[in-house]
C-alpha cells in the first residue's frame, strides 16, 4: 500500500540562485503525477528533494515533503538514508551512470534488500527474477548472472528499474526511466509500472520530457519552467486546453514536423560512406574470424553527401555496434567499410587526423561520454585544439559559438558535466562532434535525452547543418517519429540483421516489412488512453 506525498512550498537554492521556487502538490496512493518542462527546469531537482536529497552545492531551502506520515526534511541524513530504496525509491536517467561495473547485475539489484534487511537472499534473488519477467528481460533466469557491460542500454534502465522497485517502496519517483528503451519495450515497460502503481496503490512521481509517454502513465501534470510552477491540472485538461503559453509550446513541439531532406540520393551525389557484408561482434574469435557473440551479420548501407539514414530496431538489434564500427571503435569480423571511396581501417588507432575529425559520433549517454573532472570549456576546446589548432582568443570565440549553436549560455562554460541537467549534457556532447567540423555525424539516440523544445531546436539544427554545409547523418534511434521527421530513408534491424529499407516517400505507404509496421503501430500518441487502446486490440486479436 502506498503513502499519500505531500509537498508545500518547496524551496530549493544554490548558492544565492533559485534554483526551485516554492512549489506545492500532492499525490494521492495509487496516482501518478507528472513534472515535465524544458532542460535544467527544475524537474528532476524537484524529483530528488523528495528523497532529502540536493546535489552538491544546492541546498533546500525551505517547504515540507510528507510520505504518510514521515517529515522527510525534518529527518536527519542517517534517517533519510534509511528512507531511500525502502519508503521511497528512485530510478534515474543515465543507468549506464548508475551501475557498479565490477559487480554482478544481480548483486546490485537485490542490494536494497541486504541493506534493509527485508528479506534473505534467495528470496531477495527470486523476486529479483519474477521482476526480470514483469520488466520483458531477456534470460531472466540467468541476466543476474551477467555485469553492466554485457547487456544492452535499454536492457540496464530495465534492470535498474528492478533494482528500484524490489523494495516495494511507497513512493517511486521514474526520473525519464523509458529514455534509452525501443518502442516495443517501452510499451512493457509502461505496463509494468501501470501494474506496480495501479495493483500497490503505490504513490508515483515521473519525471519526464516525452509528453506522449506522460498522457499513458500520469493521472495529473505539473509543469515547470526555470524552477516555476505554470501549470498543475489533470492529464485529460492539459492536453485538450492548456491554459499557460508554456504548455503549449510543450504541446506543439511534441507533434512531429517534418524537416526539409537533404541532398537527394541520386547519380550525381557523392557516395559518402559505403558498407559491405559487415559483420561484428564481441569476444574472442574463432578459426573461421567469427567472434563468440556475434552482433551485426552482412550488413551493406550506403549514405550519400548530405543524407540522413535512420536507424531503428529494439534495443540489442545491433544498431549501435553499427555506429561502432563505422567509428572504428570495434572491429569488424567481416566485410568493408569505405569512406569517400577509401577503405577504412578497422581500427580507430590506426585511421588518418583527418578521417578522424571527417566522422564524429555522438554517444547515448552524456552521464558517461563527457569527462566528469573537466569543464565544459575545456571539453570543447580539445577537438578545436587537436583538429584545428585553435588557441587564445579565437578559440574563446569559437566555444561560444558552438554555445550558442545547441543553444546554451556562455555561463555554463566553466561548470563541469555534474553542474548541468542532462539534457544539457547531450547538448555539450553534441557541440564537441561540431567542433570538428565532420562530414559525417554518426548520431547514436542523439535527442533521447532531450525536452520537446530543445529536442526541436536541436533537429531544425542538424537540418540546417545538411543544407549549408552538406554534413550527413546516420541517425539512430528508437522513436520513430523523430527519424521519420529527418531523415531521407530508414533502416530497420533486428538480430543483427537489416530487414528493410524505406525511403521517405513510402514512409505512410504500405505494406512494409512486419517488424516495421510493429514499431509504428508501438510509437506512442499524444492522447490519453493509447495505451490502454493498444491493450484492447492486442486482446481482441488474441481472442480471435
Amino acid at each position: 500500500m502506498g503513502a499519500p506525498l505531500t509537498v508545500e512550498g518547496l524551496h530549493i537554492m544554490a548558492g544565492a540562485q533559485t534554483l526551485v521556487e516554492p512549489v506545492s502538490f500532492s499525490v494521492k496512493p495509487g496516482e501518478v503525477l507528472a513534472l515535465i518542462g524544458e532542460s535544467g527546469s527544475g524537474k528532476t531537482t524537484t524529483a530528488l528533494a523528495l528523497m532529502g536529497y540536493a546535489r552538491q552545492g544546492c541546498r533546500i531551502a525551505g517547504g515540507r515533503v510528507r510520505i504518510g506520515d514521515i517529515d522527510v526534511l525534518a529527518l536527519d541524513a542517517a534517517q533519510q538514508r534509511a528512507l531511500r530504496g525502502r519508503t521511497v525509491a528512485y530510478i534515474a536517467q543515465s543507468a549506464a551512470a548508475s551501475f557498479n561495473p565490477s559487480r554482478t547485475i544481480m548483486d546490485q539489484v537485490v542490494e536494497p534488500t541486504v541493506i534493509h534487511r527485508l528479506c534473505k537472499r534467495p528470496e531477495a534473488e527470486a523476486r529479483a527474477v519474477q521482476l526480470f519477467r514483469e520488466l520483458a528481460l531477456p534470460d531472466p533466469e540467468t541476466i543476474g548472472a551477467r555485469y553492466p557491460h554485457q547487456v544492452s542500454g535499454g536492457q540496464l534502465q530495465r534492470l535498474m528499474a528492478a533494482m528500484a522497485l524490489i523494495g516495494e517502496p511507497d513512493l517511486v519517483i521514474l526520473d525519464e526511466p523509458t529514455t534509452a528503451l525501443d518502442v516495443t519495450t517501452q510499451i512493457e515497460v509502461l505496463r509494468a509500472f501501470r501494474r506496480v502503481v495501479r495493483e500497490r496503490r503505490a504513490t508515483a512521481v515521473y519525471v519526464s520530457h516525452d509528453l506522449a509517454v506522460v498522457a499513458q502513465m500520469a493521472d495529473h501534470i505539473l509543469v515547470l519552467r526555470s524552477g516555476c510552477m505554470r501549470e498543475l491540472a489533470a492529464t485529460d485538461r492539459i492536453l485538450a486546453a492548456p491554459k499557460d503559453d508554456y504548455t503549449k509550446s510543450l504541446l506543439a513541439a511534441a507533434r512531429p514536423v517534418v524537416r526539409e531532406s537533404g541532398r537527394a540520393a541520386n547519380d550525381q551525389a557523392e557516395l559518402l560512406l559505403e558498407v559491405q557484408q559487415l559483420s561484428a561482434g564481441y569476444g574472442p574469435v574463432d578459426a573461421q574470424g567469427r567472434p563468440a557473440k556475434p552482433i551485426l551479420e552482412a550488413i551493406d548501407l550506403k549514405l550519400y553527401r548530405g543524407q540522413a539514414i535512420g536507424v531503428i530496431g529494439e534495443s540489442g538489434s545491433g544498431k549501435t555496434t553499427l555506429a561502432r564500427a563505422v567509428a572504428g571503435l570495434i572491429k569488424p569480423s567481416h566485410g568493408k567499410i569505405l569512406f569517400r571511396g577509401r577503405a577504412l581501417e578497422p581500427a580507430l588507432q590506426q585511421r588518418d587526423k583527418d578521417e578522424l575529425r571527417r566522422i564524429q559520433i555522438v554517444f547515448q549517454m552524456a552521464d558517461t561520454a563527457l569527462n566528469p573532472s573537466q569543464t565544459i570549456e575545456r571539453i570543447l576546446a580539445r577537438p578545436l585544439e587537436f583538429y584545428k589548432g585553435l588557441g587564445g582568443e579565437p578559440l574563446k570565440r569559437r566555444i561560444r559559438e558552438l554555445l550558442d549553436l545547441v543553444k546554451l549560455p556562455h555561463s555554463l562554460a566553466g561548470r563541469l558535466p555534474g553542474g548541468l541537467s542532462g539534457g544539457q549534457k547531450q547538448r555539450v556532447n553534441l557541440a564537441r562532434a561540431l567542433a570538428a567540423e565532420p562530414d559525417l555525424i554518426l548520431c547514436d539516440e542523439v535527442t533521447s535525452a532531450l525536452d520537446t523544445v530543445v529536442g526541436a531546436a536541436v533537429l531544425d539544427l542538424m537540418a540546417e547543418l545538411r543544407r549549408e554545409l552538406g554534413v550527413s547523418y546516420l541517425f539512430i534511434s528508437h522513436d520513430l517519429h523523430t527519424v521519420r521527421a529527418v531523415c531521407d530513408e530508414i533502416v530497420v534491424m533486428q538480430h543483427g540483421r537489416k530487414l528493410a529499407q524505406v525511403a521517405r516517400c513510402d514512409y505512410e505507404r504500405g505494406p512494409h516489412h512486419p517488424y516495421y509496421e510493429l514499431l509504428a503501430r508501438s510509437v506512442p500518441e499524444l492522447r490519453r488512453g493509447w495505451l490502454d487502446d493498444v491493450d484492447r486490440a492486442a486482446a481482441a486479436g488474441a481472442a480471435a
